[in-house]
């Protein structure tokens, strides 16, 4: 469907990308550190967002969030199901959820503007899509991109797909900060 939208004036008319939340890089390697920078298209229904909430996916290692001016952090970890070794250390329990929440009515994000917010940890080592679930929240109402796809990586038809990171096989993979 971005084969469609390749000119500025049909980018404008285009019904899809802009009004979802979306992962910049939509691509990285297997095993490897990746920067995940959640672009926020809109608001809901014309209300600015005051909190973005992000699930982080099964495989998602280590996960720090970047601070944002204006924006409160807030960090829940979870006990994981497949425990991983980092730095000779086992780790059971890791960030499960980030949340970043406007500290006042004047640092939340305008409808009419966008925005990134930004998180990194490590890919797993197989490659797959990993699927980040955004409950972005607004001064009324809220918008659930969680939906995700009973089968591959098509979020055709779904109202509030989740942000899709396509993680891709390599046989370089390593060790990276």
């Amino acid at each position: 469907m971005w084969k469609k939208c390749f000119t500025w004036a049909v980018v404008l008319a285009c019904p899809v990308g802009f009004a979802h939340v979306v992962l910049l890089e939509p691509a990285a390697l297997a095993g490897q550190s990746y920067r995940a920078a959640l672009r926020i298209g809109h608001g809901c229904e014309g209300e600015p967002t005051t909190a973005i909430q992000v699930t982080l996916p099964a495989g998602f290692q280590g996960a720090k969030p970047m601070p944002k001016a204006g924006w409160a952090l807030s960090i829940k970890r979870a006990r994981l199901d497949r425990p991983y070794t980092d730095h000779g250390r086992k780790v059971e329990e890791d960030v499960g959820e980030i949340t970043w929440t406007a500290t006042s009515p004047e640092h939340a994000l305008p409808d009419a503007h966008y925005d990134e917010f930004v998180l990194r940890g490590g890919l797993p080592d197989k490659a797959g899509p990993l699927w980040f679930k955004v409950m972005q929240t607004c001064s009324k109402g809220f918008n659930p991109w969680v939906e995700v796809p009973a089968s591959g990586a098509s979020t055709k038809g779904l109202k509030f797909p989740a942000a899709l990171l396509d993680v891709i096989e390599s046989s370089a993979a390593g060790h990276q900060h």
